[in-house]
């Protein structure tokens, strides 16, 4: 008789799941809620919306390039100011006369003297461990030349991302002669190629990006 006053509690409320208890509600809101494998999701993944950690960089404009060369170039003149100024002792100690009755020009002087000599050597010194210094030791090393750590632009080897090392800076220099045979055509070339590269560049597998000094 009790049985029908009061009924047993529902076996399924608290036992096995069922009609009572929904057994997919306490289950984990996967898959796209969270997703597993380090909570890694597909709004969080690399590459159409947002770029991902670690993306490469834009390549550094034409413009930017020549910019940085630039900068370069005018440090090397100031270099060699000492060259120019002993160029300038030799050639203000030529004399030149003029014979009235045969119209004769006679030139005299004009040899180096020993401070013009020293200067011009200390000038071209100069200049030589500036280039070496700059373009092959310190872009060698960061990627940066003087003008291109100016401009927030890096040369970097393409299969590790990292700056190619001195020794291999300079075989880039000297590889600049097969952008300079062609009429200057390698020079030209960033300002249509897909990866803004010399051939210079092609040759040694290299790229210029945009990476500010950090």
């Amino acid at each position: 008789m009790s049985n029908y006053g009061n009924p047993p509690s529902d076996p399924y409320g608290q036992g096995t799941p069922g009609q009572g208890q929904d057994p997919y509600g306490q289950q984990p809101q996967q898959p796209y809620g969270q997703q597993p494998y380090g909570q890694d999701s597909y709004g969080q993944q690399p590459g159409y919306g947002q770029p991902a950690y670690g993306a490469p960089a834009a390549y550094a404009s034409w413009f930017q390039r020549v910019g940085a060369f630039l900068i370069d170039q005018l440090i090397g003149m100031v270099a060699l100011i000492p060259y120019y100024i002993g160029l300038v002792m030799t050639a203000g100690s030529v004399q030149t006369t003029t014979d009235p009755t045969t119209g004769a020009v006679t030139t005299t002087g004009g040899g180096a003297s020993g401070l013009a000599l020293l200067l011009m050597f200390l000038g071209g010194a100069l200049s030589i461990a500036y280039y070496v210094w700059n373009y092959c030791i310190k872009q060698g090393r960061t990627g940066y030349t003087i003008g291109k750590g100016i401009l927030g632009i890096k040369l970097i080897k393409m299969d590790t991302g990292q700056p190619m090392g001195a020794g291999l800076s300079f075989v880039r220099q000297l590889a600049h002669i097969v952008d300079a045979i062609p009429c200057y055509l390698g020079y030209l070339w960033p300002l249509w190629d897909s990866k803004r590269q010399t051939f210079a560049d092609k040759i040694m597998s290299t790229v210029v990006i945009e990476q500010p000094k950090g």
